[in-house]
């Protein structure tokens, strides 16, 4: 039997439209056969003094008409009262719609939706072997893995497309940000800047901060001459010893700089290792060092141009999810393709990955039939009755109403049958 349910508990389902052959050809068929025992039985019935053989049609057509009035009054009675008379325990699945509707959700429940049933059902199934054979298969190896491939790619891009860009891209936006905000960034980047020291991945930074120090101090050489040169007195400006000095100065920091960088175990490079570790250390340890670094990375998430430059992830994304999902052939040839061709031939060829999978998939489906498979029984349950009795009762009559006058059918004629049989077991004996 096979039931459309509406979208929501209160619709009503639509009667499918007769087709040829279908209950209401049977229906007269059912009862043309009933009029013409009717009539065949008058008619034994007048000729019998005159023909005695007319007996056994009387008999056979008599059954009949009672057989088949049997099963019409029986097949009538589940959807409706027999010739509109409230004769009791008639109207069967009308009156007991919603009965029909809990009994429906309860058989649900005991026999597909308990834990116990699916994980033995899960034990039976190779989840990871099945994902290893479709991944693994090209499109244009296996017709079937094909048109799933291509059937999943586009139903896909039909929920992409489908769903509200700008909209999303919000929810997006605003989900990456509360989780940039939520994350304590001092820590991370004290541990980082730790494992960076002792890896020496410092030196590079070290040594790049020496080299623009060098930079910056000859492309402001004059700047600093000047303001030596007015900071010292009137006298040394008088007799030129403003410019010996600046000179001394100057060459000074040049060959320190100089030192620095060419000597790697030099004491200032020391020091300046020492204060970044120290600094990780207070990343990682000091509350006032982290509220004061998580200040300053909220103010920078919250800047415009942070929330542009995840709306604009967000969008290279959407396209290229959906550029992905409108041409699977092209996706599954790049190094997408290659990768999930890789995790096909592992899932077939490693049983401690496919049970592990295996066994991940069992408990997870047997975890949501016990967390909903209440919600799910109730949903049918709570849909069942919320359907109109009448348009419920054609819809099954409709589904399940052709093998029933079938049954009024055979229940004509097995009863002329039998009466036969009856009448000549009666004049033989």
């Amino acid at each position: 039997m096979t039931l459309s349910p509406p979208n929501r508990p209160t619709a009503t389902p639509e009667a499918a439209p007769p087709s040829s052959g279908g209950p209401a050809t049977m229906r007269r068929v059912a009862t043309g056969l009933l009029i013409v025992m009717a009539a065949v039985y008058v008619g034994a019935r007048i000729g019998e003094p005159q023909a005695p053989w007319l007996g056994y049609v009387r008999a056979f057509a008599e059954a009949a008409m009672v057989g088949g009035l049997a099963d019409w009054f029986a097949v009538t009675a589940l959807f409706r009262h027999p010739l509109g008379l409230p004769i009791p325990h008639t109207a069967i699945i009308p009156r007991n719609k919603d009965r029909i509707g809990d009994n429906l959700a309860s058989f649900l429940r005991q026999n597909f939706l308990t834990p116990s049933v699916i994980a033995r059902r899960m034990r039976r199934l190779d989840l990871a072997g099945a994902a290893g054979r479709f991944l693994a298969a090209p499109s244009d190896q296996t017709e079937r893995a094909g048109r799933l491939r291509l059937g999943a790619s586009r139903l896909i891009a039909d929920l992409v497309a489908a769903l509200d860009a700008e909209r999303l891209g919000g929810m997006v936006r605003a989900a990456v940000a509360q989780r940039l905000i939520a994350l304590n960034v001092a820590p991370i980047l004290g541990q980082a800047l730790e494992a960076a020291i002792d890896r020496d991945r410092h030196v590079p930074i070290l040594d790049g901060a020496i080299d623009w120090l060098g930079r910056t101090l000859v492309a402001n050489e004059d700047t600093l001459r000047s303001m030596i040169s007015s900071k010292a007195g009137s006298v040394m400006r008088w007799t030129g010893l403003d410019e010996t000095l600046s000179n001394k100065i100057l060459d000074g920091l040049y060959r320190l700089i100089e030192e620095v960088g060419g000597d790697p175990h030099h004491p200032l490079r020391d020091k300046a290792e020492e204060g970044l570790a120290d600094f990780a250390r207070r990343l990682r340890d000091d509350p006032d060092l982290q509220r004061r670094v998580n200040a300053f990375k909220d103010e920078i998430v919250a800047s415009p141009a942070v929330a542009n430059w995840l709306d604009g992830l967000w969008g290279q994304a959407r396209a290229a999810l959906l550029r992905g999902a409108r041409d699977p052939s092209a996706a599954m040839a790049g190094r997408l393709g290659e990768t999930l061709r890789q995790l096909g031939t592992t899932l077939q060829t490693e049983p401690a990955l496919a049970r592990a999978i295996n066994l991940f998939a069992r408990r997870a489906t047997v975890g949501i039939a016990a967390a909903y498979g209440d919600g799910i029984v109730r949903l049918v349950s709570d849909t069942v009755r919320g359907w109109d009795a009448k348009t419920l009762t054609g819809r099954l009559e409709q589904a399940v109403g052709r093998d029933l006058q079938y049954i009024r059918v055979n229940g004509t004629l097995v009863g002329g049958l039998v009466g036969l049989a009856i009448h000549l077991v009666d004049i033989w004996l």
